[in-house]
């Protein structure tokens, strides 16, 4: 092994060339995430692009959805050498300026993108994110994450869109450890155990005058495995916002938020109140890699210099059959307080969960 460029700069954390990572696991990540609306829910696109040092991977998604059609632009290649540069055949993210601009391009025939990225915000460095499965972590990450604005263009076939910062907003996160990632693992004892349930919620949100971000993992009794909420202000106060009460509507018949009250509490004991509709979604398991997806996964090894673009019409009975199954992002009109603000409504509730009255995975609100 050589050394690389990286090593020149004094970024080392362990007694390793920048080449390799402190962790042997397999499933070691280093991604970025990025999401984007015009706050009618008409249009919403999530994009990442990550690296996969044991896999020796690197990959990316860019994925637009406009009225019921996802359309979805995937590439993947060899990690030759760890660097800074993050792209991946079509796909490009560039860091402006560290923690408040990126730039995000697309070049691809069906799908281009060349979009500026402002941060509204501090980014705020959330808590330490840990999932077990039995006394082995599958997932060992931390994560920061932003809210801000968007400008540039977005063009999906000919439908062409110019992006306005004043209409235009998103959040991003960046997160790095070890996740689910490349081919499954051989699923061993964990197929005598089946999982019960997984709740997840994740939510932050932008406001003219400050950012609140709730992030909250419960097991299928209701104990809570992660518990945050902060409110960050322009000046970079960090507010801790208590421990999160959850109302969500689900649409009946399914599990589809359609609104929620987060019921928070401000460091001096009042309560703080946030209020939630969602708008249009992306499901992250349907072409975009994430958990569930039979079509790509993150990391996984399709030869070098591979790309596809898919198209998903959600409401073919075939595909909206597979949205209850994983993690989906929301557009999110929110109020607080009198102030209104947008974002990202992130939610997943599978099998059992006690505190909502899901007895089982089949179960769906009434």
């Amino acid at each position: 092994m050589k050394p690389t460029a990286l090593d020149e700069l004094p970024v080392h954390q362990a007694p390793l060339p920048m080449a390799r990572v402190a962790s042997s696991d397999r499933n070691f990540y280093d991604r970025c995430y990025l999401n984007g609306h015009d706050r009618t829910g008409e249009v919403f696109f999530v994009a990442g692009i990550g690296q996969y040092p044991n896999l020796g991977v690197r990959d990316g998604f860019l994925s637009v959805r406009i009225g019921d059609v996802q359309h979805v632009v995937r590439a993947s290649d060899a990690l030759d050498e760890r660097t800074t540069r993050q792209e991946v055949g079509p796909l490009r993210l560039e860091v402006v300026e560290p923690l408040h601009r990126l730039r995000l391009h697309c070049d691809h025939d069906d799908i281009a993108a060349d979009l500026m990225w402002t941060g509204s915000f501090d980014a705020v460095l959330e808590q330490r994110h840990l999932l077990l499965s039995g006394n082995r972590p599958i997932l060992d990450a931390q994560r920061f994450a932003q809210v801000g604005t968007w400008e540039g263009s977005l063009r999906v076939g000919t439908d062409e869109r110019h992006v306005d910062a004043a209409t235009w907003v998103g959040t991003r996160d960046r997160s790095w450890g070890i996740r689910p990632s490349g081919d499954a693992d051989p699923a061993g004892r964990s197929a005598d155990q089946p999982l019960d349930g997984f709740w997840w919620l994740y939510a932050p949100l932008r406001f003219d005058d400050f950012m609140v971000v709730v992030i909250l993992q419960e097991e299928p009794d209701g104990h809570r495995s992660l518990n945050e909420a902060s409110r960050v202000w322009a000046d970079g106060r960090v507010e801790q916002l208590g421990w999160p009460r959850v109302e969500i509507d689900y649409r009946s018949g399914s599990r589809h938020p359609e609104r929620a009250r987060l019921r928070l509490t401000t460091q001096s004991g009042d309560p703080l109140l946030v209020e939630v509709e969602t708008l249009g979604f992306v499901p992250l398991h349907i072409g975009c890699g994430y958990g569930g997806d039979p079509d790509w996964s993150h990391g996984q090894w399709r030869g070098r210099d591979w790309s596809s673009y898919s198209t998903f019409d959600l409401s073919d009975p075939d595909v909206a059959g597979r949205i209850p199954w994983g993690v989906s992002d929301h557009v999110a009109r929110a109020t607080c307080n009198g102030a209104e603000g947008y974002g990202l409504f992130e939610h997943a509730s599978m099998g059992r969960h006690d505190p909502t009255g899901l007895a089982d995975w089949s179960a769906v609100a009434g």
